[in-house]
């Protein structure tokens, strides 16, 4: 919901950073590896009972999966640039809830499981309708800049960014704020499959599924 507010605010910022990654020869790949490794680590470091610590490492993995799609777009975007990126994005997300998991078992384990369930349903909702989408031609206005068919809702990543800001701050909050997350990202997927279900059923080019 606020990811396209965000992106106009730090637009400007990341494609300075970008072109200054890009005069010193660094890949988009490399950016998107480097911010992988340094967010897994944040998370790592939650488990490890380092919440502070870990969120600054996530913060700068964050600020290196904004900067891959930049750095791609000033050179040459690839479908393995764009595959890695979504890939490694899940990884992250996932990695949050375990790692409160993790550090209390005891406290957190069934709210960071409920909260995992969510991530499935937003991320299964989320790319099933991407590539259906590509199928049938659809592109979207709302996020000119992705590689593939954005489908909003209630939580994308800057609201999972702050519940996880807040988590860290406050980890004895962790089943609260969790559970609280969880129940916005059923209502994202509710949205998104209604929305799924009529824009595909609207498409120009409603070619049957082999």
């Amino acid at each position: 919901m606020l990811d396209r507010l965000v992106l106009s605010w730090l637009t400007p910022a990341v494609q300075r950073l970008a072109g200054a990654l890009v005069r010193r020869g660094v890949s988009a790949d490399a950016v998107t590896l480097a911010g992988a490794v340094v967010g897994l680590s944040g998370s790592g470091l939650v488990a490890l009972g380092h919440p502070l610590a870990g969120l600054l490492l996530m913060a700068l993995g964050r600020l290196a999966d904004g900067l891959d799609g930049a750095v791609a777009r000033l050179t040459t975007p690839t479908p393995r640039g764009a595959f890695l990126d979504i890939a490694l994005d899940f990884l992250f997300y996932a990695s949050v809830p375990l790692a409160f998991a993790v550090l209390d078992p005891a406290h957190n384990a069934l709210a960071a499981a409920v909260l995992l369930a969510a991530f499935i349903g937003t991320g299964s909702s989320f790319l099933a309708f991407a590539i259906l989408a590509e199928r049938q031609g659809l592109n979207s206005a709302a996020y000119p800049q992705k590689g593939f068919y954005y489908l909003g809702g209630l939580t994308e990543g800057t609201e999972t960014l702050l519940c996880f800001a807040a988590m860290c701050l406050w980890p004895a909050a962790f089943p609260a704020l969790a559970l609280g997350f969880a129940a916005l990202c059923g209502l994202t997927i509710g949205t998104r499959l209604l929305a799924g279900w009529t824009l595909l059923d609207a498409a120009p080019n409603k070619d049957p599924l082999p």
